[in-house]
């Protein structure tokens, strides 16, 4: 993403221009806007007209639009990102109140007001940042495979996405058979190397992850490079040390929440944002199954915790998903934004913002999409609820959050 223009005001309100350059600034791009924010962007708008005679025909027409933003859509594997809404300009084609859809498009700017105090809020704010940071995380490819099946995902900055399934039926070996299953198997990898081809670009050096239960992500490994040998394929050849064979429980794609904790790949990928927040989410698993008061999860055992001042300098860590941000309740959206920036401002402790698209940040939403080590232990937060709720309910029956 680039940053074309850059405008806020000290009430929080203002504009920004950006020029989504890959796919997966689109996904930025959704975290982005919000509803009743202005969106300006190009737009190909059907228009009917009646000439003299009543007679009507109709054309499409490239024109600029702007609308009040009402819904998005965001489409994962296609990165294709549709956001609706009622025109809020008059242009010579429209009028305002009408709806339209903009289908936003690389290499096209778009330009996002939103007006309000605290608009622009600093949620909003690192977003834009890390869209538009050169240096962001490099993409790794995943091949989580098993005889018969491989699922080739691309990892990113921000995302886990699912790019292709690849399903082959193998014979069995049987007796005097095993021809059949050999072949079966070498169109197998056959076929998934073509589709890997297809979609990894060999000019650019990024690990490549073969995973898979027995030897199958070693015998594939060794397909690779013998076709790359007895094709002179150079440009596959030199992917050679990118290969990393690892060992997953399946060929599905929920396995790559283990791959990713096995050491030969968090050596391997240590410096990418996602290998930093698995690293997180497992230290706080661990304190959590330790059951000594400093991993604490919830909104408001972590609000408490928060509070309390143990959630700062010192080893405090505030987990939060990407997901909360994207409330349409602007007082919710808010709760979250002062929390975060009450944690990294007030006290001095690490904000780290999961993407519910990562395996860390699907595990953080299965705990309610918040989460906190804790600089010193404490205890009974969920308890404080019970207390609270029962002297609210006559008879109240509540179940704390804290394992």
């Amino acid at each position: 993403m680039r940053l074309i223009k850059q405008n806020f005001e000290r009430d929080g309100s203002g504009l920004v221009t950006l020029f989504p350059e890959e796919p997966e600034d689109m996904w930025y791009a959704y975290n982005l806007i919000r509803p009743k924010d202005l969106l300006r962007a190009s737009a190909l708008r059907r228009v009917v007209t009646e000439s003299a005679t009543g007679s009507t025909s109709s054309t499409r027409v490239h024109t600029t639009l702007s609308i009040r933003v009402e819904s998005l859509d965001f489409d994962p594997q296609s990165s294709q990102l549709h956001v609706s809404g009622r025109i809020a300009e008059e242009t010579k084609f429209t009028k305002v109140g009408q709806y339209h859809t903009l289908d936003l498009e690389l290499q096209r700017n778009f330009t996002l007001t939103k007006d309000g105090e605290e608009a622009w809020d600093s949620v909003a704010r690192g977003i834009i940042k890390e869209a538009c940071d050169p240096v962001r995380s490099a993409d790794v490819w995943a091949v989580v495979m098993q005889e018969g099946l491989a699922n080739l995902a691309v990892l990113t900055g921000a995302r886990t996405v699912l790019r292709q399934r690849v399903e082959v039926s193998i014979p069995r070996k049987r007796g005097g058979r095993a021809s059949d299953h050999d072949k079966g198997l070498e169109k197998f990898f056959q076929t998934t190397l073509d589709t890997l081809l297809r979609q990894v670009d060999l000019n650019e050096s990024k690990p490549i992850l073969l995973a898979s239960p027995g030897f199958t992500a070693s015998s594939f490994q060794k397909f690779i490079i013998d076709t790359a040998t007895r094709t002179g394929n150079k440009a596959l050849m030199a992917q050679k040390a990118n290969l990393v064979v690892v060992h997953s429980s399946s060929g599905h794609l929920h396995a790559l929440n283990e791959i990713l904790q096995t050491p030969e790949v968090t050596a391997r990928l240590k410096d990418t944002q996602y290998a930093r927040e698995g690293k997180l989410m497992d230290e706080f698993m661990t304190l959590l199954r330790k059951d000594d008061g400093r991993a604490w999860y919830g909104p408001n055992e972590v609000e408490k915790a928060v509070e309390k001042g143990a959630v700062g300098r010192g080893g405090g860590v505030l987990l939060i998903s990407n997901a909360l941000f994207r409330a349409q309740d602007v007082a919710i959206r808010r709760r979250w934004v002062r929390l975060v920036d009450k944690v990294r401002d007030v006290e001095g402790g690490e904000v780290r913002t999961l993407s519910s698209e990562h395996e860390s940040g699907k595990r953080l939403d299965g705990l309610g999409g918040i989460a906190a080590i804790l600089t010193f232990p404490l205890d009974d937060l969920d308890e404080e609820d019970e207390e609270e709720e029962e002297s609210e309910i006559p008879n109240g029956n509540t179940n704390g959050i804290r394992v």
